[in-house]
């Protein structure tokens, strides 16, 4: 049985969750500790008792920490993927891609741990020095989200211990097994006990002890659009510092210009692969008139090609949903889609494989209106719709017809309307001719209007969340 730990000790909880394998329901992957409330309290504690000695280590010894855990992730990678796989559903490349991702997060706030600069000033009083320090904001809880189960803790917990905060850490239910892994790696890298807290459980639970307590400084979440409005309802309430990044109902403009092959490619992969299980999957597909249906017939042709299996077996372009609520979900959208007068293209159905296990076809929907449901609201599966538009001022009004704005994408071969879509598609990334799916850990992630609230993730942005400033006067 997988333990908690706290304080630096693997703990039992009350509780015990069973660790299922979507790609084969036969498969128990593990048996992982569920917390309480009581736990949940006595690693904020542990964690508010440690923070400042942690931060009294310096720079030095928290870089080199971070490298261990980073090198530790790397070597394992393979290992690692394996597991993420079996628990998640991702194929195996995609699975130590994101493994290795998480390792290089680590090496990179090991280098930016020792990069954390102040500023010194003269006053504009005659006599008076300024200077402007960067400081650890304290206990950081983190609640991260079953889709990316060890990619998105690493860039939540590499950031905060590398700037001097304590953690607790509160993985997705669905998911603990990654997030065992990387624990256990953080358990042997010499931190304080108590530094880093890892508590498994149920957010109505787990969650909701680190949103009301007082001993948690700030709390970085990624997860659904209402349980991060919920944390802002809470938390905020008691004037918690907050990063949230939420939902995501990301466009994909191709102009009559573009590549149709290359925009295809572009389409699919963004929208598809990961089974569509990605906030950054563009799920509106929005095409000019002259190229639309070529556009629908080569990508149709496309999802032909697509084998959707265990995520473990080679050859998987696709892996399962990850659990059966969401594939209720995602066959819901597909009848919707149907009722609001959208044609389904191609598939949309559940699908029998030699192993049971919760497998969809990928759904493409096309003759959709931006006003229906398929087209507003985030599915997180692999369900895309085509939306026609008659121009390019006509995709870009599309585009930001939404409440959301993490990714936007474009394909095209005009300079003129890549560099207008850039500036004025409302939406934290743009991408230029490559999918809306894929963004690299050294840059900011993030996005705008619902998708997100508070400071970037990732990159050396990610100062702005886990430090804060202060401005300290001397008289010479």
């Amino acid at each position: 049985m997988h333990k908690n730990f706290i304080d630096g000790v693997w703990c039992e909880g009350p509780g015990v969750r069973e660790n299922l394998n979507p790609s084969d329901l036969s498969n128990l992957v593990g048996l992982y500790a569920q917390a309480d409330s009581q736990q949940t309290q006595q690693a904020i504690q542990a964690a508010a008792y440690v923070q400042p000695l942690w931060a009294a280590y310096g720079p030095q010894r928290r870089a080199e920490a971070l490298d261990q855990i980073g090198t530790e992730i790397l070597a394992r990678r393979e290992e690692l993927g394996r597991l993420l796989a079996s628990e998640e559903g991702k194929v195996l490349p995609e699975a130590v891609a994101e493994v290795s991702r998480a390792g290089h997060i680590f090496k990179f706030f090991a280098g930016e741990a020792l990069r954390m600069t102040g500023e010194h000033l003269d006053s504009v009083r005659p006599g008076i020095e300024v200077d402007i320090l960067r400081q650890p904001v304290g206990v950081v809880g983190i609640i991260t989200p079953w889709n990316f189960p060890i990619a998105i803790p690493a860039w939540k917990i590499a950031p905060a211990l590398a700037y001097g905060n304590s953690v607790v850490f509160k993985p997705a239910d669905l998911v603990p097994g990654s997030a065992w892994a990387l624990a256990e790696i953080i358990s042997r890298a010499g931190l304080p006990a108590g530094t880093f807290n890892l508590v498994m459980g149920r957010g109505s639970v787990v969650g909701q002890v680190l949103a009301e307590s007082a001993n948690v400084s700030a709390i970085t979440f990624t997860g659904s659009t209402s349980t991060g409005r919920h944390l802002m309802q809470v938390a905020g309430a008691r004037l918690a510092r907050l990063q949230l990044e939420m939902g995501g109902k990301n466009p994909l403009v191709v102009l009559d210009d573009a590549d149709l092959e290359h925009a295809v490619e572009c389409a699919v992969q963004g929208a598809y692969f990961s089974t569509g299980q990605r906030c950054t999957a563009s799920s509106r597909i929005i095409v000019e008139k002259g190229i639309h249906q070529r556009f629908i017939e080569a990508v149709a042709s496309r999802l032909s090609e697509i084998r959707v299996g265990h995520a473990l077996h080679e050859g998987t372009h696709i892996g399962p949903v990850a659990e059966e609520a969401q594939l209720r979900q995602n066959l819901e959208y597909v009848d919707i889609g149907q009722a609001e007068g959208a044609r389904l293209a191609y598939g949309g159905q559940p699908l029998s494989r030699t192993s049971e296990g919760y497998y969809m076809s990928p759904a493409l929907f096309v003759d959709a209106a931006p006003d229906m449901r398929i087209a507003q609201e985030e599915i997180f599966g692999p369900v895309a719709c085509v939306i026609p538009a008659d121009d390019y001022e006509h995709a870009l009004e599309i585009a930001n017809g939404t409440p959301f704005g993490l990714s936007a994408g474009i394909c095209t071969g005009s300079l003129k309307h890549a560099t207008h879509f850039k500036r004025h598609v409302k939406s934290g990334m743009v991408m230029v001719n490559t999918p809306t799916a894929g963004v690299d850990y050294h840059v900011p992630f993030g996005g705008t209007k619902a998708s997100s609230y508070g400071p970037r993730e990732q990159g050396h942005q990610a100062i702005e969340f886990f430090t804060t400033l202060k401005t300290a006067y001397t008289l010479a």
